[in-house]
């Protein structure tokens, strides 16, 4: 048997910029969306924008720039078109009809990755529990087909009949895996009892911060770690030891901007590791342009989550790819990209306004020492409280 190597889908993204985000933020966000498309396995052909005071109710964007990606999309032959916002099914619809291949938004690829990633029986129920819930109020645009057929008396009746069908099959299938999910959950948590009072230290971030290759250095383990968003989806636990002393390890799936309301609902059960973690290592990758920013997603979701008020560590990894620009006082003498040192990073604003934070790099074990301090420390001071006779052993 000989394998074949299918070719990469040739993709074309769309943002819109308008009052609640600016030419710079639609930008990365563009960035971010062709990441997403390049873990989907797609390769961007070029990105299209356009100023809107609000998107088009029936085409997302204005007429004419729907005409322009359709004729852009056709010539280059692209095989799929994704907006960086959820489109209605009217807009859907209305999208395909003009553009004339296949239509995507990002909950729908980030809906796809997690589809691809899910390893496990609980992230394909939850996957699967996202996905259906996505689709059921977008079935009508699947039946248009029969609106074009001639005349079209005496087919609406079956079509409509066909679509109420498939809603009943897809609300029974949501119900069943909704029960499923509760089952799972309960196993779950029966786990987490089996494991005792152990202190419980928790990785929360956003996602390819760099969380797994963190849980592999501690742990000493071989968790799947890549450069690919969403690389982790089920929620990994490991016994750690410190010194002589033990705690539990366990890593989450990352945040997105945008994530899907269907999927955070779907996970729910698999961020109550972080709900019942003592601490939390909050993970940033700091050499990215846009890691302010992310770091406000996940404090947000984290307020979401009401954990907020936990023992929280900032762990600013990737220090090794992590530079800043350097500006002569002469406009005309060109930049030069300085990187920065330790000692540095720990006079920075970032070490000032974040008491607890440690500077990292997990790829080149940088500073790793200081990070089993800390969190030794901690741990030691949860587990004293909850042992008070085992002080004696630290």
């Amino acid at each position: 048997m000989f394998e074949t190597q299918l070719d990469p889908e040739k993709a074309v993204l769309v943002g819109v910029i308008n009052q609640q985000q600016d030419e710079d933020k639609v930008k990365e966000y563009l960035d971010e969306l062709e990441f997403l498309a390049d873990t989907a396995g797609a390769v961007t052909l070029k990105t299209f924008t356009q100023k809107l005071t609000t998107t088009h109710p029936r085409t997302f964007v204005g007429e004419g720039k729907l005409k322009e990606i359709a004729e852009y999309a056709k010539e280059q032959e692209a095989d799929v078109v994704i907006f960086d916002d959820e489109l209605t099914p009217t807009q859907l619809r209305n999208i395909e009809k003009e553009i004339g291949c296949k239509i995507l938004d990002r909950t729908n690829l980030i809906l796809d990755i997690f589809a691809r990633r899910a390893q496990t029986s609980h992230a394909r129920v939850q996957v699967e529990l996202a996905q259906l819930q996505y689709l059921l109020p977008r079935l009508t645009g699947m039946w248009t087909h029969l609106e074009r057929q001639r005349g079209g008396i005496g087919l609406r009746g079956p079509g409509e009949t066909e679509i109420e069908t498939d809603r009943r099959v897809i609300r029974d299938k949501i119900a069943k895996l909704k029960e499923q999910l509760v089952k799972i959950d309960k196993q779950m948590a029966t786990q987490r009892k089996s494991r005792g009072e152990m202190v419980r230290v928790s990785l929360v971030g956003y996602t390819n911060v760099g969380k797994s290759t963190i849980m592999n250095l501690l742990s000493k383990s071989e968790v799947f770690a890549e450069n690919k968003l969403f690389a982790t989806l089920d929620t990994t636990v490991r016994k750690v030891v410190i010194g002589n002393l033990p705690f539990l390890l366990s890593d989450t799936v990352g945040f997105i901007r945008k994530l899907p309301h269907q999927l955070v609902e779907s996970f729910k059960s698999t961020l109550d590791e972080v709900r019942e973690a003592d601490i939390l290592l909050h993970v940033v990758d700091i050499s990215h342009p846009s890691f302010e920013d992310q770091l406000e997603v996940v404090v947000n979701t984290l307020n979401e989550l009401k954990v907020a008020d936990k023992p929280t560590y900032l762990i600013f990894n990737k220090i090794d790819a992590y530079s800043w620009i350097e500006k002569e006082e002469d406009d005309l003498t060109p930049s030069t990209v300085e990187n920065v040192s330790l000692d540095e990073l720990r006079r920075t604003w970032l070490a000032r306004n974040n008491e607890s934070c440690i500077f990292i790099s997990a790829k080149e074990r940088q500073n790793i020492d200081e990070l089993r301090e800390t969190i030794y420390a901690r741990v030691r001071e949860i587990h004293a409280v909850r042992y008070p006779y085992d002080n004696f052993l630290y």
